[in-house]
């Protein structure tokens, strides 16, 4: 997909992070920074923080405490329109406008480009024709949001933040709703976006064999913290597995990739893997 070359780089990083809902904390105290340039995946167990980190870097939940800096700015003190053109998201599950339709939905990846003076243009329009191409998804340019399946949804959805153009681009779960073989072309898809145009991407995954095999670089959270990060061979341990998860796994090299590959033991086929 040909976005065109990033005039530069960008720092994300979080500082000292506390988010939370309610009066329950979530992340806590919590430093990180984004990779410049790469893609980081976040793993974890169910409810460890994952989604909600990526909301705080997204500047979508405010912070308790602490601060997130984008190229040393509070995320906070900027305004909503310049964080859109550097960043974009996806979160879990978006909700459309009722009767939107696709064409309608895609073109609003466009706004953050657009004043109270600038109309619609060609390089609008050669956007949203790079985001139809990559997801494959022109063909439903005038359906309506509400009648597609769900892996038509998420491949529109994914549409709309690729047509926003953007250096940094964060995906929660991106591969929810996703048959296998379209789980594969979007994972692709993002290797192409960085590759072609550095874009620094984050995604938050719970298949942890595409984990460790899309990753540049991997950040493990347990209990609202960084358990561990780096780059998936130095992450992807049975230990590490074991204390993130709870999972008893053997780690070996992906036949086709050459990236760890999780292989869990389970409680009945444990007598076969000691066997082996």
């Amino acid at each position: 997909m040909k976005t065109g070359t990033r005039a530069h780089g960008h720092d994300l990083r979080a500082e000292d992070l506390t988010l939370g809902y309610g009066t329950t904390d979530i992340v806590c105290n919590l430093d990180v920074r984004i990779p410049d340039g790469r893609i980081t995946v976040i793993v974890g167990a169910n409810a460890c923080g994952k989604s909600t980190l990526l909301r705080g870097l997204a500047r979508l939940l405010p912070p308790r405490d602490g601060t997130v800096l984008l190229d040393g700015r509070s995320v906070q003190d900027m305004r909503s329109i310049e964080v859109a053109k550097l960043l974009g998201l996806l979160p879990q599950s978006p909700v459309a406008p009722d009767g939107i339709t696709v064409g309608d939905l895609v073109g609003r990846g466009r706004y953050p480009h657009q004043g109270w003076f600038r109309k619609w243009n060609s390089a609008d329009e050669a956007a949203l024709v790079r985001a139809f191409e990559a997801t494959g998804t022109g063909d439903l340019i005038d359906r309506r949001i509400s009648d597609l399946s769900g892996g038509q949804r998420q491949r529109v959805w994914i549409a709309m933040v690729l047509a926003q153009e953007t250096d940094l681009l964060l995906l929660d779960e991106p591969t929810t709703f996703l048959d296998i073989s379209n789980q594969i072309e979007l994972l692709d898809l993002m290797i192409d976006l960085n590759r072609e145009s550095g874009t620094t991407v984050v995604l938050v995954l719970h298949d942890l064999n595409l984990a460790f095999r899309y990753a540049d670089h991997i950040v493990a959270m347990k209990a609202g913290a960084i358990f561990a990060e780096g780059p998936p061979a130095e992450v992807a341990t049975a230990a590490v597995i074991k204390d993130v998860f709870g999972l008893d796994c053997e780690v070996v090299p992906d036949p086709v990739a050459g990236t760890p590959m999780i292989v869990p033991r389970g409680r009945h086929h444990s007598a076969c893997a000691a066997d082996a």
